[in-house]
This record gives structure tokens, sequence and C-alpha cells, in this order.
């Protein structure tokens, strides 16, 4: 078994200049985000800093945030996961199958549906490494397969959380709202932050993110090594779920609801908040830190876009526009190396 206690014992190692290239291309993105709230605060300074808004802005970057994490993981390994909304919302009505329907307590229901997510994410990754489906192809139908799933399951009906006693807090709730009266934190926010610095610490000081970036730098090397590869895989996926089902409790606290139409669409933005922060798509290259970055970069564009009374269609063409801008940006950086 080879030894990975660094990423440069399976020939991943991060080279001087890449280094600089992701803290250039992180310190751009906290610039943007600092730009857009300096442009949007001018442009309307009544409507965007204000206290109401600002949290506004912190609560709908958590779900943004979470499900960007997931991604995070799948996209260091050079992989895609387009089910990453829709699993969201899978993981929801799961959930409130699981408290509202079955009548499970709070401490049963909400752990069943993050492991609901691993569950799938498994899934995924067996039909990738076990049956060779593309990744796009398998997260594709997964996603298909997860939207139909969750109308099937509630008749295209919402599941509502008014008799599960404090489900709404996950998400509404302020334990920091004790401590700072006068800045009351969204305990959403709160787990967001958790999730991330979880997250980063599992990216850069343990055998999984070690294995995530070997696997985006060079997987056959790491194949020839010895190291079972569909494992890991596999094991990654189910991660990225597990992430995704927290994603899913979040957003089915803060609506007391499980929307069984919601989510899809949702990939678009995690995924743009992920390149935004610097992971490259090519694998490899990523950090827990530039996603969050790139969501709350996601986050102040379109509150400021909806404040400002951009018609939605334009905010989509503009959120393509990123995405493509982002991506370009990141091509010209592997150049460059």
């Amino acid at each position: 078994m080879p030894n990975l206690s660094r990423p440069a014992d399976t020939a991943t190692a991060t080279p001087a200049r890449q280094v600089d290239s992701q803290a250039k291309q992180k310190l751009l993105a906290f610039a943007s985000l600092i730009a857009l709230i300096v442009i949007f605060s001018v442009l309307k300074p009544d409507a965007f800093f204000t206290s109401d808004n600002i949290i506004g802005i912190l609560q709908s970057t958590t779900v943004i945030g979470v499900l960007a994490i997931a991604s995070t993981f799948i996209i260091i390994t050079s992989g895609i996961d387009l089910s990453v909304g829709v699993l969201m919302t899978f993981c929801a009505v799961m959930a409130g199958v699981f408290m509202v329907n079955l009548g499970l307590p709070l401490w049963i229901g909400v752990p069943g549906a993050i492991a609901v997510g691993a569950l799938c994410g498994m899934v995924s990754g067996l039909a990738i490494t076990k049956l060779r489906v593309p990744p796009f192809i398998a997260t594709l139908g997964m996603m298909m397969l997860l939207k139909g799933a969750s109308l099937i399951i509630t008749k295209t009906r919402p599941i509502y959380f008014n008799d599960v006693e404090g489900f709404d807090a996950i998400s509404l709730g302020s334990v920091l709202g004790d401590l700072l009266p006068f800045a009351p934190i969204p305990n959403a926010v709160l787990i967001m932050f958790i999730v991330a610095v979880l997250s980063a610490v599992i990216l850069n000081k343990t055998a999984l993110g070690r294995y995530t970036f070997a696997l985006g730098s060079n997987e056959e090397a790491v194949r020839l090594s010895g190291v079972n590869v569909d494992r890991w895989k596999v094991i990654i996926y189910a991660f990225s779920g597990g992430i995704c089902g927290i994603a899913g409790i979040l957003i089915a606290s803060r609506l007391n609801s499980a929307q069984p139409a919601l989510g899809q669409g949702y990939e678009l933005d995690a995924i743009a908040a992920v390149v935004i922060g610097g992971t490259s798509l090519s694998g490899g290259v990523g950090t827990i830190l530039g996603t969050i970055i790139g969501a709350f970069i996601m986050s102040v564009l379109i509150n400021g876009l909806r404040i400002m009374s951009v018609a939605q269609e334009w905010q989509m063409v503009l959120t393509g526009l990123i995405i493509i801008l982002a991506v370009y940006t990141d091509n010209l950086r592997r150049k460059k190396q």
C-alpha cells in the first residue's frame, strides 16, 4: 500500500507556481466579492446594505455554499455531479417522509435524510466506477431519477413540517443571537461554516482528501501504485451526497416544508461558485475557502440583480457568462503553469 502522507507521494505534488496561482485566484475572487458589494451598495444603498438584506444574503448563501462544498470534492477528482440540486430536494423530501409521514423524531429523521444523500451519492459512484458510465451521464440520469422519485413520493404536493418541533430552528434559529443580540446570525450560516471548516480539514489533512487530489491529478498513476481507485471514487461521491443531504435539511428547515419541484438549477450556481473560487474543472486543484468565496459572489450577484429589478432571464444569462468566463480564466491559468 503506497504511502500517501502527502499528495506528492502519488506524483501529485503541487508546484510553487500552482500554489501562487491558487492564491492569486482566491485573492481575485475576494476582490470581486468586495467590488460587487461596493457597486450594489452605491447603486441601491437603501435596499442593499441593510441588516435585513445582509442576513438574507447570508441565509441564501448557505444552500449554495453547502452544495458547492459537495461539488468541490467531485470536481477536484475531475468529475462532475449534475444531481446535487435535485439530490438536495430528495433528501428534504425524505426528511419529510421520516418525520412527518412516519412520525420519527428529529434526531432520527435528520441523520436519516443525510444518510439517504450519502446512499444516492454512492449509487452515482458505483455507476461511474462499475458500469463505466461517464460522470456527466451518470449524474444526469441520477438527477432525472431523483426528480421523478421526489414527485412520486409526495404526489407532487409539498410536505410541511409544522408539527415537527424544533425543525425550523435548524435554519432560522440563532444560537449566536443570544451572544450577538444586535446581529442575530441564523443557525444555517453557522452550520455552513462548520461544514466548510470540517471539509477543509478532511480535504487537506486526511487520506480522503489526499486521494481526492490524487485522482484529479493523475488517476492512472494512482491506479498503477496499487490504490483501489474505484473504492475511493465511490467513497468521495458518497461523502459529497451526504453533504447534499445537509443542504436538503437546511432548505427544508428554512421553508418549513419539502418542495418536491425545487432543486433543479442549483447545480449550476454550485458549479459556478466552485469554478469562481479557483477549483479547476480539469481536476487536481481546489480549496474550500475559494469555494465559499465563490458562493458569496453568486449570492451577492443574484441578490443585487434582484434589488436592481433585473429580470430573472437576464440573471440566468449573466450566470452563464460568469461560468464561461471563470472556465476560460482557469484554462489560461493552467496554460501559464
